[in-house]
């Protein structure tokens, strides 16, 4: 499911206000994406306090550079900017080459919390699910986060993990489909 319409549109219009100078724009913005990223940025660093300062500093760029509008949404451009944020600062602190996507060797969580049971009758499913997810690959969670936990559309999930529009697709459904493949294996796992 898409970003919704008048969320897209009240950042389009903050963002522009941004632009042209209301000091506050920039901070109602902070406020309604604080969380998403967040969250995004906790799945690809785990490390809270490196997570937050690249946050903050996403934002203190942003105010001091007042960049062009997003090409897609805000949110989008804000959940890419974070991910490079964050990738530059674990290659920093490794000294390893900086990759523009997540490496397959680090651990992309999609967490318990993702999950809110709200009856226990639901924990056998999610448990499952949550099992289902971690035998993905790195990518394969990181568009399932995207795409059903962020809601974005696939055109912003293919800027988000620099791929074209028809690779994010299939990526998704390739996903969806070794989920489905193993959530049939899973009840065999819970006999043993």
């Amino acid at each position: 499911m898409p970003e919704d319409p008048i969320n897209h549109k009240q950042d389009t219009d903050c963002w522009k206000a941004f632009i042209e100078g209301d000091r506050n724009a920039l901070g109602i913005l902070f406020s309604r994406h604080y969380s998403d990223l967040f969250r995004y940025g906790n799945k690809i660093c785990t490390d809270t306090e490196i997570l937050e300062d690249c946050i903050q500093e996403l934002f203190i760029e942003l105010w001091q550079s007042k960049n062009p509008p997003p090409s897609i949404s805000v949110k989008a451009y804000l959940l890419k900017a974070i991910k490079y944020k964050l990738l530059k600062a674990l290659h920093k602190r490794s000294n390893t080459r900086l990759q523009a996507e997540i490496p397959e060797n680090s651990h992309f969580e999609i967490s318990h919390e993702t999950f809110i049971i709200d009856k226990q009758e639901h924990a056998e499913k999610t448990a499952r699910v949550i099992r289902a997810l971690e035998q993905l690959s790195t990518r394969q969670q990181e568009i399932i986060y995207l795409k059903f936990y962020q809601n974005l559309s696939y055109e912003e999930v293919s800027d988000i993990m620099n791929i074209n529009y028809q690779v994010a697709r299939n990526l998704l459904s390739q996903a969806i489909k070794t989920m489905k493949r193993l959530l049939l294996k899973l009840p065999l796992l819970f006999l043993v």
